[in-house]
């Protein structure tokens, strides 16, 4: 008989090595690799050769009926998820520490209890909390706790039996990171633990088509924590974006089996949770018909929805040998050559001045529509020159100073009527468009620095 390969595999993050080594290079933890066999080819071989095909079916014989979701009433909550929740399904859900993830999901299964009328359970699992803490921030929030169960549980086999048990319309595990499952020895959160316990998750969720929606961790770079594997494994994978320090939060979705991607719900933190902002554009704004030095109004895409933003730029006589590029909600690389763009093309001495750019509002924008207003915005600083009043901006800007047409332009330009602006600057297109906005369309950086002349 062949004898057997044996590898060295880390009982925390799962990462295999063909010898010992005392660090494990994936996690960085000492001392995790154990001695395991990868499989037996030999036996793999004999099985494969019993296995009969499996069962195909014809796609003109399969009817696609429309899936039915389970409604929360919490419109941008839904609207993200493509409708609402699809039963059997399993939702991912990260944020920042404080970000109000746990929140957010109270509320949802709180508004589900209250318009079930059929009376089904539904099941919240944490555990980080007890039963006393969180009936605390169901009463802090005036939510009701009507046919919803709670378990303390952290082991995910004892979790998934529940699950089969009660059948739950809806069930929440807060936090993915801190159950652990006993068919791995490594502790909770790690990477094979993460694995492990969502794979068991998604398959009570399949094969009793209930909902479950999981809470998960993220890293300093902003992204859940645990493998990559998790975000693979899961149907819809959601992110509560926001500032502490701004009332501010935006629910994005990254991946979603059942609806779009390019949707985003916009709340504000109250002191009763997450409350749904109706018309964000005003939001983010400060004063629409105010007009200041390095104040500019643009119009972004949020998904598919349109948002006046105010970017605002501050340049100041730098005093060291290094000139200042701080941004907040923008990218810095992105100001860094738009500066470069201002500095050759319009001749603005920048090299000698600190450039601060800010987005109002604690929203961060990473679309090049953005461009324009933030490079009108520096040179509106520099030569302490505003735009005229209710003047909206928005376009890209490209590296030989072309200002190029962007995506949406008709809904950007309708939101900012809708608001009141009567000037808009945009880049210059072949087709007119129709609009009771009076329109500056260019095609050039230099014109607008002309305008601010």
């Amino acid at each position: 008989m062949t004898k057997l390969a044996t590898v060295y595999e880390c009982r925390e993050c799962g990462s295999q090595y063909p010898k010992w080594e005392g660090k494990c290079r994936g996690c960085g933890k000492w001392g995790t690799l154990e001695t395991t066999v990868p499989g037996n080819q030999a036996e793999s071989l004999t099985v494969s050769e019993k296995i009969e095909p499996a069962s195909t079916l014809d796609f003109k014989d399969v009817r696609a009926n429309e899936l039915p979701r389970l409604q929360t009433k919490i419109k941008e909550f839904d609207r993200v998820l493509g409708g609402g929740i699809i039963p059997g399904s399993l939702v991912l859900i990260g944020g920042e520490p404080g970000i109000g993830k746990s929140t957010l999901l109270l509320q949802v299964i709180s508004a589900i209890a209250k318009n079930d009328i059929e009376g089904d359970q539904l099941l919240y699992v944490s555990g980080e909390e007890s039963a006393t803490q969180v009936k605390s921030r169901f009463d802090r929030l005036n939510l009701g706790t009507a046919d919803i169960k709670f378990t303390s549980e952290t082991v995910t086999e004892k979790i998934c039996a529940t699950i089969r048990e009660l059948k739950p319309k809806l069930s929440i595990i807060d936090s993915i990171q801190t159950v652990r499952s006993l068919e791995v020895a490594s502790s909770a959160g790690s990477q094979n633990q993460v694995t492990v316990s969502t794979t068991k998750l998604m398959e009570v969720a399949k094969t009793l088509n209930v909902a479950i929606i999981i809470i998960g961790h993220i890293t300093k770079q902003g992204l859940v924590a645990g493998p990559k594997t998790l975000e693979h494994l899961v149907d819809t994978v959601l992110y509560l974006e926001g500032d502490r320090h701004h009332f501010y939060r935006l629910l994005r979705s990254v991946k979603n089996r059942f609806g779009s991607v390019d949707e985003v719900g916009i709340f504000e933190m109250t002191d009763l949770g997450l409350k749904e902002v109706s018309n964000p554009s005003l939001a983010f704004l400060s004063e629409a018909n105010s007009s200041a030095a390095g104040t500019v109004t643009t119009v972004i895409m949020e998904g598919s929805r349109p948002l006046l933003v105010e970017i605002q730029a501050l340049t100041n006589k730098s005093y060291f040998g290094y000139p200042k590029r701080t941004t907040s909600g923008f990218k810095k690389s992105r100001l860094e050559l738009l500066i470069a763009i201002l500095s050759k093309l319009i001749k603005l001495p920048l090299g000698q001045f600190d450039v601060y750019l800010n987005v109002a509002g604690g929203l961060k924008i990473s679309e090049p529509a953005a461009d324009l207003a933030a490079a009108v915005a520096i040179i509106s600083s520099f030569r302490d020159t505003p735009l005229p009043p209710k003047t909206c901006v928005f376009g890209e800007v490209g590296l030989g100073g072309e200002v190029r047409p962007v995506a949406f332009a008709e809904k950007r330009l309708r939101e900012a009527e809708n608001l009141g602006f009567l000037n808009v600057i945009c880049p210059k297109t072949k087709e007119p468009v129709k609009s009771k906005l009076k329109i500056l369309g260019i095609s050039n950086i230099n014109e607008i620095s002309k305008l601010l002349s």
